[in-house]
C-alpha cells in the first residue's frame, strides 16, 4: 500500500511539476513554430532535453544516497543550478530575440511548412515572392545543443524527496522505481504539452507576424527564463 501511495506521488509530482513550470514546454512551441520543425524533430528535441533534465537530478539524488547527503543538501545544489539554468535560459532567448530583430529588420527569408503534390510536406526559407531556399547555416543545428545546455542544468526539485524518502524507508529499489515513474510523466506531459498548444497556435491567424517568428520565439523563451528567476 505504501509503495503504491510513493508511485501515485511520484506520477503527481512529475505532472503537476512540469504543467507548472512554462519553461518545460514553452521554448520547444516557441522554437518549432520559429523554425518550422517537424512534428518528429520537434518530439525528439524535446525528449532529449526532457532526458537531461531528469537524469542529472536522478544522478544528483543517487550520488546523495550513496553518499549519505541530507536532503536540505541537495536541495541546495538544485536550487543552485536552477540559479544556472535561469540565468542560461534568460542568455539563450536575448540573444536569440536579437537576432530575429535583425533578422526580421533585414528582411530576411524565413520559415515555412510547405506541401507540394510530387514530394512530402517539407520546410524550407523564402522571402515573400516565388523563389524558394532551403535553409542552410550554423543556427538551426545550434539552437536544440543551446536548449539541450539549459536542461541539463535545469533541476527537478521535488525528484530528490521522490528518491530519498524511499531510499530511506523502503530500499534503493522502491526509490528508482519512483523516479522513473517520475520521469515517464515528466517527459509524457511536457510532449503533451508541447503538441497541444502547437495545434492551438496553427488554429491562429498569425500570417502577418511570420517574419518576427524567430523574435518573438526568443521572446518567449526570455519570459520563461525571467519567471524562473522570479520563482514563478
Amino acid at each position: 500500500m505504501e509503495n503504491s501511495a510513493i508511485l501515485l506521488t511520484a506520477a503527481s509530482l512529475g505532472f503537476i511539476h512540469t504543467v507548472l513550470g512554462p519553461d518545460h514546454y514553452i521554448p520547444f512551441v516557441a522554437l518549432a513554430r520559429a523554425r518550422a520543425w517537424s512534428r518528429a524533430r520537434t518530439a525528439v528535441i524535446t525528449l532529449l532535453c526532457g532526458l537531461g533534465h531528469v537524469l542529472s537530478s536522478v544522478l544528483i539524488g543517487l550520488a546523495g544516497i550513496w553518499l549519505g547527503t541530507a536532503v536540505s543538501r541537495l536541495e541546495w545544489v538544485e536550487g543552485f543550478r536552477g540559479d544556472i539554468a535561469g540565468w542560461l535560459l534568460v542568455a539563450f532567448g536575448l540573444v536569440y530575440m536579437v537576432w530575429g530583430i535583425k533578422k526580421a529588420a533585414r528582411g530576411e527569408k524565413h520559415s515555412h511548412l510547405h506541401s507540394h503534390a510530387d514530394v512530402p510536406a517539407h520546410s524550407h526559407e523564402h522571402a515573400h515572392g516565388p523563389e524558394h531556399v532551403h535553409p542552410h547555416g550554423a543556427a538551426a543545428s545550434a539552437t536544440p545543443w543551446a536548449l539541450f545546455i539549459v536542461f541539463i542544468f535545469g533541476p527537478c526539485e521535488p525528484l530528490i524527496p521522490v528518491l530519498m524518502y524511499p531510499a530511506m524507508n523502503s530500499g534503493l529499489g522502491l526509490a528508482l522505481g519512483a523516479a522513473a515513474v517520475f520521469s515517464l510523466v515528466t517527459l509524457s506531459t511536457m510532449l503533451g504539452c508541447v503538441f497541444l498548444l502547437l495545434g492551438g497556435i496553427r488554429l491562429l491567424p498569425a500570417q502577418r507576424l511570420e517574419r518576427y517568428a524567430h523574435a518573438l520565439a526568443g521572446f518567449a523563451i526570455l519570459a520563461c527564463g525571467v519567471a524562473v528567476k522570479a520563482g514563478l
